[in-house]
């Protein structure tokens, strides 16, 4: 079982930056990969990003490919998501997620959700 609690959203203008963080419970948080997906008012629940368990394989979605880097901390059993660039289109509610298997771009791969974090960009 793992639980995650997401953290770091909030408002931010066009242009700029914001750093999510995600801690997970549990100590087999290492073995899981982890993803982060967004979800905005009124759309379905899209991938932003992936990273192995071991960090060393990372996959983003093509609209914030250059923009946004997923990184992990497993002694601290914490995946971040840094945000830069930010547009009003990443405007969302944005969801970690950890999965006990390879990972991938596709939500239902996921065993567990946080509750997610706001972020809105203002133009």
């Amino acid at each position: 079982q793992v639980q995650l609690v997401e953290s770091g959203g909030g408002l931010v203008q066009a242009g700029g930056s914001l750093r999510l963080s995600c801690a997970a419970s549990g100590r087999t948080f290492s073995s899981y990969a982890m993803g982060w997906f967004r979800q905005a008012p009124g759309k379905e629940r899209e991938f932003v990003a992936a990273i192995s368990w071991s960090g060393g394989s990372t996959y983003y979605a093509d609209s914030v490919k250059g923009r946004f880097t997923i990184s992990r901390d497993n002694a601290k059993n914490t995946v971040y998501l840094q945000m830069n660039s930010l547009k009003p289109e990443d405007t969302a509610v944005y969801y970690c997620a950890a999965d006990p298997s390879t990972g991938g771009s596709y939500y239902y791969l996921y065993d567990y959700w946080g509750q997610g974090t706001q972020v809105t960009v203002s133009s």
